[in-house]
């Protein structure tokens, strides 16, 4: 799944294709939705709300769709050959005189009212990268449920809206506890929680970059290559703080990463070493 920062850079590509200009072409390939017509209206911009994209326009609809796992949104010149996947994979064309944008393999696409947007995003939690963030509110919301892993809370968009599997990773780095350590567990947690929450907003903001120059995601600040990250992807290599071999295991269906010596707290048992012969 996306972070919040991946999401807010393909919504800048889009608002920047897109907003202020009316449609040419549109077409929605899900059958619920085949018929509409939004050819000749207008987009007035695209959002952002946590990992979802609001594509709004002036006839009074949003167009709402969630990358998840596989999606992706594209946006070619008129005469640029289209290059996201195999034609069966295109969920969505909105074209005007000047850009189109294809959306590949996009498992949540529905038009509605943009009155009624909070039912699809009314749930989440204060965005990140958006104007409702708040830390202290962000820092409540993770402390509602103490006993519940900080890994898990992170992640749960009704708390703060944004975080992914990469930076829940990160961020218990940067609080020196495992993902698995109840948010109760955590040292002083009502003060810790508000500066973890402001952490997790300066990592995004500093990763959104140029919308049409993505570069690699980083933690860390250093640029030498393979030390862009603390712990993320990092399993049975040496903690970049201590030396220690970074473990693996999972945590809720995903990988979860951290070094032993450096990050306090419960952690699964490490599987026993197969003998063979």
């Amino acid at each position: 799944m996306p972070e919040g920062d991946s999401v807010h850079r393909v919504a800048a590509r889009l608002h920047a294709a897109l907003a202020g200009e009316p449609l040419t072409h549109a077409d929605l390939r899900v059958p619920r939705f085949a018929t509409a017509d939004l050819t000749g209206h207008t987009v007035l911009g695209v959002t952002p709300r946590g990992k979802h994209l609001l594509t709004r326009l002036d006839s009074g609809l949003t167009l709402h769709s969630h990358l998840r796992m596989d999606g992706a949104w594209y946006v070619f010149a008129p005469d640029q050959k289209w290059r996201g996947g195999p034609a069966h994979e295109i969920r969505a064309v909105l074209a005007n005189a000047g850009a189109t944008a294809v959306g590949y393999r996009l498992p949540v696409l529905e038009l509605l009212r943009t009155a009624d947007e909070d039912r699809v995003v009314g749930h989440l939690g204060p965005d990140l990268l958006g104007p409702d963030w708040d830390p202290a509110r962000a820092a409540a919301n993770l402390l509602a449920d103490p006993a519940r892993p900080l890994g898990e809370a992170l992640l749960d968009q009704r708390n703060l809206a944004g975080i992914g599997n990469i930076y829940k990773t990160e961020l218990c780095f940067l609080a020196q506890v495992t993902p698995w350590t109840p948010v109760g567990d955590l040292p002083d947690p009502a003060a810790t929680l508000p500066r973890l929450a402001a952490a997790a907003q300066r990592l995004l903001a500093a990763n959104t970059g140029d919308p049409g120059r993505p570069r690699r995601r980083n933690t860390t600040g250093s640029r030498r290559p393979g030390r862009e990250l603390f712990v993320y992807g990092r399993a049975h290599r040496p903690c970049l703080r201590c030396g220690t071999p970074v473990r693996e295991a999972d945590q809720d269906g995903r990988p979860a990463y951290w070094c032993p010596r450096c990050q306090a707290g419960p952690a699964p048992a490490p599987e026993p070493t197969r003998r063979t012969g």
